[in-house]
């Protein structure tokens, strides 16, 4: 069986500096808010290019406290609308909702299934106050317009990095485009720990200090609180999980970039269609990072089905739309003809840093000789 990613595979690569680091941990007998989270931070604002890093529970926790800050700073109000694609996963729209704020779902571009930015456009109202673009399956949305679009209308932008650590465009890494941004760190991520965690990129000060202290009850200092809080910080054991694996990461992303490569200079079923590796000649150049190789065919359950009865493991991302969960049911007869088509016929294929070129090569041949 090809797995569509192997975790065990991965971790094994570095076992014996994740078991240095766990020890090193143990050993000083520190486990919450020491000094592997603080240098973690500082080497992943390094990464991103950013100024502040704040190390958080989950990835769902980034968002949902980014946005919990900007209430707490007074520039977004309870009911505020924030801009979000529709064919996200759940998590981007929970954040908003959990929030107080008023998600605006729009359709995403037809060619990279990313935030389509002339449906960001209509959307805007007096009642906008952010756009959270979600950089999805590993590429950056077109955040060179994005950001002239949210000056223009004195938007903030919350990047949901989830699915894109290390990509960029024109050079400048995700993460570090908008106000904040929120990255999970889960373990089948491109930068995955060995349990959940998260982090918020930013560049304002005064943000950075406001999320520092929501993450913890809302305090700044031992028993004061200055708001009501979360308990959701990065813990020691995870934080030096990921300080060694950040250090493979460059690494990992150039083996998925070859994966990506020989599928799609290999793939050549006419039923088959391939993902767009560029949001547009405007947005410049782009590094995707392949945190998903995602394909579209109509036949997806047949495809599926053939793929498993010859070895090959392939997961879908995602099969239902948020609009049409049951947690939302009061959407549930909203109609979003393009999301739907997207999560009917979306298909990932096995994809990661150890997948070797036998492994690539069945992939490739499965696909093409399916009818």
């Amino acid at each position: 069986m090809i797995p569509f990613l192997d975790l065990k595979d991965i971790n094994a690569a570095y076992r014996d500096e994740l078991i240095a680091a766990c020890i090193r941990v143990i050993d000083t007998g520190w486990y919450i808010a020491g000094k592997e989270l603080s240098a973690f931070e500082n080497e992943f604002s390094a990464y991103c290019g950013t100024k502040h890093t704040i190390g958080v529970a989950n990835g769902l926790d980034a968002l949902t406290l980014s946005l919990r800050a900007w209430l707490e700073l007074g520039v977004v109000q309870p009911g505020d609308e924030v801009i979000v694609p529709a064919n996200t996963y759940i998590a981007s729209i929970l954040a908003v909702t959990t929030s107080g704020l008023t998600p605006v779902l729009v359709e995403p571009d037809q060619s990279t299934y990313n935030l389509c930015l002339h449906n960001v456009q209509k959307a805007i109202t007096s009642k906008t106050r952010i756009i959270l673009p979600v950089h999805l399956y590993g590429q950056l949305v077109n955040m060179p317009k994005l950001m002239q679009i949210a000056h223009a209308h004195s938007l903030l932008v919350l990047e949901d990095c989830a699915q894109a650590h290390g990509a960029g465009v024109n050079g400048k890494k995700a993460g570090n485009w908008g106000n904040a941004a929120g990255f999970s760190f889960y373990p089948g991520k491109n930068l995955g720990a060995l349990g959940d965690a998260g982090a918020v990129t930013t560049n304002d000060d005064e943000f950075a200090q406001t999320l520092r202290a929501l993450r913890n009850y809302g305090s700044h200092e031992k028993y004061l609180n200055l708001f009501q809080g979360f308990n959701s910080r990065l813990d020691e054991i995870q934080a030096a999980m990921l300080r060694v694996k950040l250090k493979h990461l460059d690494q990992e992303i150039s083996h998925r970039r070859k994966v990506a490569e020989r599928y799609l200079s290999g793939i050549n079923n006419p039923i088959i269609q391939l993902p767009l590796a560029s949001d547009s000649a405007a947005a410049g150049i782009t590094s995707h990072v392949w945190h998903l190789f995602v394909i579209r065919c109509e036949q997806r359950q047949a495809l599926q089905k053939y793929l498993a009865e010859h070895g090959v493991q392939t997961l879908i991302h995602y099969p239902t739309p948020p609009h049409k969960q049951q947690a939302y049911k009061l959407w549930n007869s909203r109609n979003y003809p393009l999301t739907e088509a997207i999560h009917q016929q979306v298909l990932s294929l096995p994809m990661g840093p150890t997948m070797t070129e036998e492994q690539v090569d069945k992939v490739i041949a499965l696909c093409n000789r399916f009818r």
